[in-house]
């Protein structure tokens, strides 16, 4: 069972779920699919998405984007979490202890995820926190966070030199360095 928006009133329609949660952490970049298989065998889930600005050679989308990346929750008995386990999409599944605080937890982010305020997938890279490129021909550079929101603009500088570039990177390459 997909939960959507229309369902409860006054309460979310997580509220309205029975048996314990479980936490999916699925493989890379399979939480639609996975919610999509879950939809399709009927296992209750919850994937927390917001919508996106993307742009690509100056076209202008919006997507869907996991709210976190990575992982999808699931509500029902151990024969529910044998069927997520079967579509060969998890990594691995986290049992949960304090159920009513991940009750309480994925009701506040549904409402979030569901109200009008725009919702920041990133909110740790702020301006000048310290970043480093996850993937593609620029992996393992560091630099600083220069602007957001609108295109990323990160400063990369030789501090030896006195010497800087700025670069406009996709937030998804991006990693926070503690």
């Amino acid at each position: 069972m997909e939960i959507s928006r229309e369902q409860a009133p006054g309460a979310t329609p997580l509220d309205l779920l029975a048996g314990p949660w479980f936490v999916c952490h699925t493989r890379s970049r399979n939480e639609k699919a996975l919610a999509a298989d879950l939809s399709r065998i009927g296992v209750p889930h919850f994937l927390p998405v917001v919508r996106h600005r993307r742009e690509h050679f100056g076209r202008v989308r919006r997507v869907d984007m996991p709210l976190f990346p990575g992982y999808v929750f699931i509500c029902g008995d151990r024969q529910a979490r044998d069927c997520a386990v079967r579509t060969n999409r998890i990594a691995n599944i986290l049992d949960v202890a304090d159920q009513e605080q991940l009750r309480s937890d994925l009701s506040r982010i549904y409402r979030v995820v569901n109200g009008d305020e725009p919702v920041d997938l990133h909110p740790r890279l702020q301006r000048g926190a310290r970043c480093r490129v996850r993937r593609g021909t620029l992996a393992g550079l560091e630099g600083t966070v220069l602007r957001r929101p609108g295109p990323w603009r990160v400063y990369v500088g030789v501090e030896f030199l006195g010497q800087s570039a700025e670069l406009e990177i996709d937030s998804e390459l991006l990693e926070l360095i503690d």
